[in-house]
């Protein structure tokens, strides 16, 4: 069933030469390090999660977002979101941006409706979707292992 957009979907420029973005050999050496999976944060909640006596998968692709933790037998996904990847306080540091604005404004605007969208489609589904900031995990761990594990203890 086609997805059916009642928002327009935000349209990213394309981040080449041709487009008008230019980035310095430093800046991409810098990007490349840049971790898209098994981050810190990742690690330190998995590893909890599996302490806790909880089994799951990983960076599920067979779900539409491909969460970072997918608990099939509990309908249950997370997601630990990077603060600027995703936007965190992005009205406060959207004015911050001030290298090729017109590329990163709309990039971080369509990661944000994206994840809206991947939300609404895994509830619709029947999954229940935590989301939680890197920087949520790096320091209230327990606090987000607690939100999770008190709401797979009452759906088993």
């Amino acid at each position: 069933m086609p997805k059916d957009y009642s928002i327009e979907r935000i349209k990213v420029p394309r981040f080449n030469e041709e487009s008008g973005f230019y980035t310095t050999p430093k800046r991409s050496k810098i990007m490349s390090k840049i971790r898209g999976k098994n981050t810190k944060p990742e690690l330190a909640f998995r590893k909890a999660l599996y302490a806790a006596g909880y089994r799951y998968r990983i960076d599920y692709k067979k779900l539409i977002g491909k969460p970072d933790i997918a608990l099939k037998k509990y309908k249950t996904v997370i997601f630990i979101d990077g603060e600027y990847w995703h936007g965190y306080n992005w009205e406060e540091r959207k004015p911050k941006v001030k290298t090729n604005r017109e590329f990163w404004i709309a990039k971080i605007e369509r990661n944000i409706q994206r994840d809206e969208e991947v939300n609404e489609e895994l509830e619709r589904l029947g999954y229940k979707v935590f989301r939680f900031w890197e920087t949520e995990i790096k320091k209230e761990l327990d606090r987000c292992l607690t939100e999770v594990t008190q709401h797979l203890e009452s759906h088993q």
